[in-house]
C-alpha cells in the first residue's frame, strides 16, 4: 500500500527504518477515546477556499485541506458516538486580558482579533459541534495534554488508547501524540483526519509518528475497529 510520505523518502530511509525495527503496530485498545484537536474556524477558515485566501482573515488557517479532513473527522466522530466511546475536543483561544506571547507558537499570533476568546476563530466548526457529554478543553500550548485536565478525564473513563484527529499535523497533533505515547496510551492517528498548512511537513510528520509513536492508518480501518469493538460489547 502506498503512503502519503513515500515520495519524500529515498531508498536509504526505507532501509534504515525497516532494518532497525521501527514502525511496529500498536493496535487499538479495549477502551479508546477520540480526541479532536483544534478544529476551529481559526484553523479551517469559514469554508472551503484556497489557503492563500483563507489566511487573509485567519492567519492560522490551513485552507482547503482542512475541509477535506473535516469530512473524514465527521465520519469518525459518528462512528465514535455509535460506539459510545468518550469524545474530547481542544481549542486554542487568545486572551483578551493578558499576554498572548508564545500561545501555541512563538510570537503573539493569537493576539489576532479573529482568534481571541469568544470570537468565531476559537469556535469548533459547525460540522463537528460537540453534543451533551462531550468535553471541550481550552489550551495554550501545542499538546492537548500540557496544562490541561485531559489525563484526569481519560483516567476517569479507564481509557487505554486515544484516536487523535485535527490539526496541525506537524504542531499540535505531533505534540499531542508524543505526550499520549509518553503517558503510555496506545495512539491511533487516522491519516485522513489530520491536516496541516504545509504539504511536505504534513507527510513527513505522519511518517515519523508512524515509525515511533503511533499507528497512522486509514480512517476506514479505524472505523472498522470501532465497529468490531462495539460488536464485542
Amino acid at each position: 500500500m502506498s503512503r502519503i510520505w513515500d515520495k519524500y523518502l529515498d531508498e536509504r530511509d526505507t532501509k534504515v527504518y525497516s532494518g532497525a525495527g521501527f514502525g511496529k503496530a500498536f493496535g487499538i485498545g479495549k477502551r479508546p477515546a477520540t480526541i479532536i484537536v483544534d478544529v476551529t474556524y481559526g484553523f479551517t477558515g469559514d469554508g472551503p477556499e484556497s489557503i492563500e485566501e483563507s489566511i487573509k482573515k485567519y492567519p492560522t488557517s490551513c485552507g482547503d485541506d482542512s475541509w477535506t479532513a473535516i469530512h473524514h473527522i465527521k465520519t469518525l466522530l459518528d462512528a465514535s458516538r455509535a460506539a459510545a466511546i468518550p469524545v474530547f475536543y481542544t481549542i486554542i483561544e487568545g486572551s483578551k486580558t493578558s499576554s498572548n506571547d508564545r500561545v501555541a507558537v512563538k510570537g503573539n499570533l493569537f493576539d489576532h482579533p479573529a482568534l481571541l476568546e469568544g470570537e468565531k476563530g476559537s469556535q469548533v466548526v459547525e460540522e463537528l459541534q460537540p453534543v451533551k457529554g462531550e468535553v471541550v478543553i481550552s489550551k495554550k500550548k501545542p499538546s492537548a495534554f500540557f496544562g490541561t485536565p485531559l489525563v484526569s478525564y481519560l483516567t476517569a473513563h479507564d481509557i487505554d488508547s486515544v484516536i487523535i484527529t485535527g490539526c496541525t499535523t506537524s504542531g499540535c497533533i505531533r505534540a499531542s501524540v508524543i505526550d499520549a505515547f509518553s503517558y503510555n496510551y496506545r495512539v491511533i492517528v487516522p491519516e485522513e483526519c489530520v491536516f496541516d498548512r504545509g504539504l511536505a511537513s504534513h507527510a513527513i510528520n505522519l511518517f515519523d509518528m508512524q515509525q515511533k509513536y503511533a499507528d497512522v492508518v486509514p480512517t476506514k480501518d479505524v472505523i472498522k475497529e470501532l465497529q468490531e469493538l462495539t460488536a464485542r460489547v
